[in-house]
């Protein structure tokens, strides 16, 4: 019986590890970590029992033992915010990791994670965009792995298992396009906030969902994308593909193109990065090829979705940028969520934040906690600004 931790319990992802868990039956939850989703945690604890619960509060913690407080398993430990999250992610019995928290949050947990020699299944791709060095030297120092749960990431895994690095010679990560593909600038422009959360292709949280509807998400998985199999920026490329069949492939130097096909469910995903190096019989559905009568492959569209270009230009800048556009975004679509700004100004904001950063080392965990910090200040700058129609 294996052993595993679920940071971001509650969350679309962490749902579906547990779908998972419960499907193989040679795997025991001994923690999980949720946010403020109580009710959903005690359900989970209910099904799981776990030893070890987090959660983000004071008040979430006991609002939680009020609900199961006369239950007949035993109560587990309850903890708190960042030490409840550290402490899940580094739990003894933990062999696996499954690290499905959504934004910055993750990132100490994570890296905590990896340093007690962990495996971590990973979703929470900001980890590796804030602080890939880290991230991969804890992972190298501490003979720990990380296995990447994005379907587009771990459809790269699947790809690359058995082939010569050598002989690649790009990764080519598949996009929706998100809701927005076929609409104009202007349409874009003043889209709402239901408009932008109405993915054609998957059920995502929102944070991510609207990620997608930018193509900032795209762009945090080209920076992820580099630190998990070694590839530079132009040797990652990224193609529009509205039917989400094929989660992504790589090109070989001889010109041979290998492809990762599957259905549009994270299960799959998910149970790959918990069996690996083995496969087992999975719980979904076989991809049906007579639903696809015509794959469709395009470009995508820069000046619509500038989002993906300042991706790239912070990986190609280094240094703490990644981490400066990962904070400058997450506090840009929060503020869109909360109707404060426009879907446009997404990209506006991160921007102004970039121009005004100088990168430095991201070697530290002080030097990329400190950008971050920074640029959710300067971000918010910005977006008082905008709310005010000040502009940019």
């Amino acid at each position: 019986m294996k052993s595993i931790s679920i940071l971001g319990s509650t969350g679309s992802i962490g749902c579906n590890a547990l779908k998972t868990v419960a499907h193989l039956k040679d795997f025991r939850v001994v923690a999980l970590a949720a946010g403020k989703n109580v009710e959903k945690l005690a359900e989970q604890i209910a099904e799981f029992q776990p030893e070890l619960v987090a959660c983000e509060s004071e008040e979430c913690a006991e609002e939680l033992l009020r609900k199961i407080s006369d239950s007949k398993f035993q109560i587990p430990k309850i903890l708190v915010g960042e030490e409840g999250l550290i402490a899940v992610a580094t739990h003894e019995k933990a062999e696996t990791v499954v690290s499905a928290t959504v934004g910055a949050v993750g990132f100490v947990p994570t890296l905590r994670a990896l340093e007690s020699g962990k495996r971590v299944a990973l979703a929470n791709k900001e980890t590796l965009v804030m602080a890939g060095e880290l991230m991969t030297k804890a992972a190298r120092d501490n003979n720990a792995e990380i296995l990447p749960v994005d379907s587009e990431h771990n459809a790269l895994h699947q790809c690359l298992r058995g082939e010569s690095i050598k002989e690649v010679k790009r990764l080519i990560l598949t996009a929706s396009g998100g809701p927005f593909r076929t609409k104009s600038k202007e349409e874009i422009e003043n889209a709402t906030v239901a408009e932008a959360l109405n993915h054609p292709n998957w059920k995502m949280g929102d944070k991510i969902t609207i990620d997608s509807a930018t193509l900032m998400n795209k762009g945090l998985e080209v920076i992820e994308a580099h630190w998990l199999f070694g590839f530079n920026a132009d040797e990652i490329s990224v193609i529009v593909h509205p039917q989400s069949v094929v989660h992504s492939m790589i090109e070989m130097v001889d010109g041979s193109v290998i492809a990762q096909l599957g259905v549009t469910d994270m299960k799959h995903a998910i149970q790959y990065a918990l069996t690996y190096p083995t496969r087992q019989t999975g719980c979904l559905e076989p991809l049906d090829f007579r639903k696809f009568s015509t794959l469709t492959f395009e470009e995508p569209d820069l000046e619509k979705f500038p989002c993906l270009a300042l991706a790239y230009k912070a990986l190609k800048t280094g240094g703490t940028m990644p981490a400066v556009l990962n904070a400058a975004n997450e506090i840009a679509v929060q503020a869109f969520l909360d109707g404060k700004i426009r879907l446009s100004d997404i990209p506006r904001i991160i921007e102004s934040v970039m121009n005004e950063h100088e990168s430095e080392s991201a070697s530290s965990l002080e030097a990329i906690l400190e950008s971050d910090g920074w640029a959710r200040t300067k971000a918010n700058e910005f977006l008082t600004e905008t709310a005010s129609g000040a502009g940019l």
